[in-house]
């Protein structure tokens, strides 16, 4: 008895299901006399229509596609900058220490062939900053600009007008607008 129920289920749902079906049927053959052919000027300005928006579509992938490059460009000449820096900045002390090693060399050892080696390094160090394209900042006689500058104190002085730069105590250096490190100055009251 079981099958027999399953079989009048299933004849059941076929014949709910068939009806929907022959409506959507009828729907579908009414919209279909309703509508009009399109006319060859209205498919000419759907394909214009078409045509515009791919076209607007494509512009605009393609200026995507340029800003990309432009920002991975951006991001590639920042990211050299920055490692060059590093780099620099390990080096700074090295050459601050030659430079005042060779402000105080001896009388007795001045014309020693020795010190002209020693300054050879101290030139060659000096070279492979300008290579990395590391310049010095200028310091004394400049106003204070504490984007370059670090104050360790004021001074009275007669040589310099007021919110100068009168003596450096170590100097700067940048990379372009990259300030690498500051100059430790001395800045006139």
């Amino acid at each position: 008895m079981s099958k027999k129920k399953k079989e009048k289920e299933e004849i059941k749902e076929e014949e709910t299901i068939e009806p929907v079906e022959a409506e959507s049927e009828e729907t579908e053959g009414e919209t279909a006399e309703e509508e009009k052919p399109l006319t060859l000027e209205d498919q000419l300005a759907a394909a214009q229509a078409e045509a515009a928006k791919n076209l607007d579509g494509w512009m605009r992938a393609q200026a995507e596609f340029a800003n990309a490059r432009k920002r991975m460009e951006k991001q590639r000449v920042e990211t050299y900058q920055n490692a060059t820096a590093s780099v620099a900045a390990k080096l700074l002390p090295i050459i601050d220490d030659f430079e005042r090693a060779l402000d105080n060399v001896p009388a007795e050892i001045a014309e020693n062939s020795w010190l002209e080696g020693v300054q050879m390094i101290q030139r060659k160090l000096a070279g492979i900053l300008d290579g990395l394209n590391v310049a010095a900042i200028e310091a004394v006689g400049q106003p204070f600009d504490p984007m370059f500058h670090e104050a360790i104190m004021q001074e009275a002085t007669d040589a310099f007008e007021s919110g100068v730069v009168s003596k450096e105590l170590q100097k700067g250096y940048q990379i372009g607008d990259k300030v690498i490190r500051p100059s430790l100055v001395y800045v006139a009251e």
